[in-house]
């Protein structure tokens, strides 16, 4: 019975980090609900053995990233100081703003990323920011090659704007308690004008430094569960690889779609349960 359970985390965990890990999403916001309801978790252990399987696949996922020069670590210490100071906002604003509000703003910033993804589906070349721009001042631009599209140079727009964006989609995963990642991707897709598979392996990079922090503050409370952590985490590993690898050679029109989606199916949901407390 308890290598039946075992392997039930396992392949839980293995299934939902490995499209976390292709879409460049913290795979909790997927691991969650399917630890409480197939393995009947409380909320909490859920959580943390979450937290500590997205920094295993942050850390898994990274060598193939780095591998394909796909991470910009540079531009992602940049964001992750405007999603830090925006998470510490939300948790102060925590309780004078209406959930309600809150929700119906999310589904909105769901749905209007969706559009702009779904515009930018048949996108191949990537534009040149200008000289004066802070992306080429601080040499936030890369290159990496692109098994459909060969070798593809690409340039950091609006540092500005993209920060901000960044600070917003902090405010709203403290304040709705959701992962950032879906709200990172469009915001680097769209402002900063990144390619899709940039964006993803940079959101990846940047969710795991997020993690790291949270899960600190479960470690030391002593909320972590071995028996169940461990399962999970193994399986997280191994699917980081794997949706690692799918994104490497996945095009990147698949790709844009494939978040599209699940842009959409978040949106809906999100808003059905909305208007379900209402």
């Amino acid at each position: 019975m308890l290598t039946t359970y075992t392997l039930l985390l396992f392949l839980i965990s293995f299934g939902a980090s490995a499209l976390g890990g292709i879409l460049g999403m913290a795979s909790g916001i997927f691991i969650v609900p399917l630890l409480t309801l197939f393995c009947n978790l409380d909320i909490q252990t859920a959580i943390t053995a979450s937290l500590i399987s997205v920094i295993a696949c942050s850390c898994a996922g990274a060598g193939a990233y780095l591998k394909a020069k796909l991470t910009n670590f540079r531009l992602a210490m940049i964001l992750e100081i405007s999603t830090t100071l925006g998470a510490l906002t939300g948790v102060l604003l925590m309780g004078t703003i209406s959930n309600t509000f809150l929700s119906f703003l999310f589904c909105a910033t769901l749905f209007i990323s969706a559009f702009q993804m779904f515009l930018k589906r048949k996108e191949t070349v990537v534009s040149t920011a200008s000289p004066e721009s802070w992306g080429e001042r601080l040499a936030l631009g890369g290159e990496y090659v692109d098994s459909h599209q060969g070798a593809v140079r690409y340039s950091v727009h609006n540092l500005p704007l993209g920060m901000f964006l960044m600070y917003l989609a902090g405010v709203l995963s403290a304040l709705l308690g959701i992962g950032s990642g879906v709200l990172k991707i469009p915001a680097m897709d769209s402002a900063l004008r990144l390619p899709i598979k940039v964006s993803s392996a940079t959101s990846n990079f940047m969710i795991g430094v997020t993690a790291a922090a949270s899960a600190g503050a479960y470690f030391i409370k002593g909320a972590i569960v071995p028996e169940i952590t461990g399962p999970v985490v193994v399986g997280s590993v191994v699917g980081a690889l794997v949706g690692a690898k799918i994104l490497i050679s996945t095009s990147s029109e698949k790709l844009r779609m494939s978040f599209v989606l699940i842009l959409i199916v978040f949106g809906v949901q999100m808003l059905f349960k909305t208007f379900k407390g209402l």
